[in-house]
C-alpha cells in the first residue's frame, strides 16, 4: 500500500519549493523506508535541477530512523538510526572491488529521477514525480532508499550532525584523506571556503598539511578558515591569486583543490601547482557545458588534473570515522552548520545562495 508523505516539490529550475502531499511506492526487497529527521542542503541539489525532469523532489543528505524494510534487507531493522549517502549499483566491477565511488551507474542512480530500472518512487496526483534523487530524495518526511546506501549510526548524535555529513563534508574531507592522501608538510591550496572547502581545511589541518592556503571572496569565511587550521588566506578580489600563492610557495603547491566551479579559480588552482603536483576538482565550471580549456599549464608542470567523486569515500567506514574524529575534537564540522525547519526550505536555499549559510540543514520534526 502506498504511503502518503510530505515532500518539497520544485517545478522549475531555481524556482521555489512547495511542500506537498505525495505518495511513496511500495518497498522493493532491497529497499528501506526512512523517516527523515534531517536533510542537508548541498550545491548539487541546486545544479541538478537543470539536469532532471521536473517537477522533482531533491535532497541527497538524509538522516533519520528506519520505519520499514524490504523482505531481503538484513543490515538494518525498524528503529535503527541511519545516514543515507550516495547510491551505487553493487554489481559493476568498481563496486565489486570496494570502490563504489567509481560506480559505472552513478549518474543514472543519482540524477535519473527513478530507480535504476526506470520505475518511480513517488507520485503526485496519480502522476510520477522525478524523485529517487541519489536514490533517496530526502527533501521529504520519508524516503525510499537502498539497503547498501544506508550507514547505521550508534550514539546520541543530533540529526543535523548526521545530515551534514553524507555528501559535502564527506567529499571535502575524503578528497584530502582518501584521494590525495595528503601527508604532514605537504602543501595544499583550497579554492572555495564553503562546506566542501572548509571540510578539506579541517582534514588538511588534521594531517599536518603546511602551508595550508585558502582562497575565497567572503571575509568571514576566510577568518573561519584560519580558525579551522589554514596557515594563510587570500581574498581572490585582491590581485593575482596565482602570484600571491607563489609568494607563499615559490616552487608551487603539492596539491590544489578547487570547489567553487569558478573558471578563474580553476585556472589559478592549476597555475599554483609545483611540477608534478595534483589539482582536484569536485565540480566543473559551467557544469554540463563545454569548457574552453587549454591543457598547456598541466603539460608544462607535468601535473595531474583529476575529478573527485564523494572524496573517494566508502560511507560505511568513512562516516563513522568522521563522527569519531568530531567527538574527539579533531574535526569540528559543527561550526559549518546552520539549521532550518523543513517549512523554511526556501529561506535556507536563499541563505545558502547568498553566502549566509555554509552548511544549511533542514530539520523535519
Amino acid at each position: 500500500m502506498a504511503t502518503t508523505i510530505t515532500a518539497a516539490v520544485i517545478n522549475e529550475p531555481q524556482g521555489m519549493f512547495s511542500l506537498e502531499s505525495v505518495e511513496l511506492d511500495d518497498l522493493r526487497p532491497d529497499e528501506v523506508l526512512v523517516r527523515n529527521e534531517a536533510s542537508g542542503i548541498c550545491h548539487t541539489d541546486l545544479v541538478a535541477q537543470k539536469m532532471m525532469a521536473l517537477p522533482a523532489v531533491m535532497g541527497h543528505e538524509g538522516a533519520g530512523v528506519v520505519e520499514a524494510v524490504g523482505c531481503g534487507v538484513q543490515r538494518v531493522k525498524p528503529g535503527d538510526r541511519v545516514i543515507v549517502s550516495y547510491p551505487w549499483c553493487g554489481s559493476c566491477p568498481q563496486c565489486m572491488e570496494g570502490k563504489p565511488y567509481y560506480c559505472k551507474e552513478h549518474m543514472p542512480l543519482g540524477f535519473g529521477g527513478t530507480r535504476l530500472d526506470g520505475s518511480a518512487t513517488m507520485k503526485a496526483g496519480g502522476k510520477n514525480l522525478s524523485a529517487a534523487f541519489f536514490q533517496q530524495s530526502s527533501f521529504a518526511t520519508h524516503s525510499i532508499t537502498l539497503e547498501r546506501d544506508v550507514v547505521p549510526v550508534r550514539g546520541d548524535h543530533t540529526a543535523e550532525m548526521l545530515a551534514a555529513l553524507p555528501c559535502g563534508v564527506q567529499t571535502g574531507a575524503g578528497s584530502i584523506l582518501n584521494t590525495f592522501q595528503v601527508g604532514a608538510k605537504d602543501s595544499l591550496v583550497i579554492f572555495g571556503a564553503g562546506g566542501v572547502g572548509l571540510s578539506a581545511v579541517m582534514a588538511g589541518h588534521l594531517v599536518g598539511a603546511s602551508p595550508l592556503v585558502v582562497v575565497d571572496i567572503i571575509p568571514d569565511r576566510l577568518e573561519l578558515a584560519l580558525e579551522l587550521g589554514a596557515t594563510h588566506v587570500l581574498d581572490a578580489r585582491e590581485g593575482s591569486v596565482a602570484e600571491k600563492i607563489h609568494e607563499i610557495l615559490p616552487l608551487g603547491a603539492d596539491y590544489s583543490y578547487e570547489t567553487s566551479g569558478n573558471e578563474q579559480a580553476l585556472n589559478d588552482a592549476i597555475e599554483s601547482l609545483k611540477a608534478g603536483g595534483q589539482c582536484g576538482i569536485v565540480i566543473a565550471p559551467n557544469f554540463g557545458e563545454k569548457y574552453p580549456f587549454s591543457p598547456t599549464e598541466i603539460f608544462k608542470r607535468a601535473a595531474c588534473l583529476r575529478g573527485i567523486i564523494q572524496g573517494s569515500a566508502v560511507p560505511n567506514t568513512f562516516l563513522p570515522k568522521l563522527l569519531e574524529l568530531n567527538q574527539a575534537g579533531r574535526f569540528p564540522y559543527e561550526r559549518l552548520i546552520k539549521t532550518y525547519t523543513f517549512e523554511d526550505i526556501n529561506k535556507a536555499v536563499e541563505d545558502f545562495n547568498v553566502g549566509r549559510a555554509i552548511k544549511p540543514v533542514l530539520l523535519m520534526s
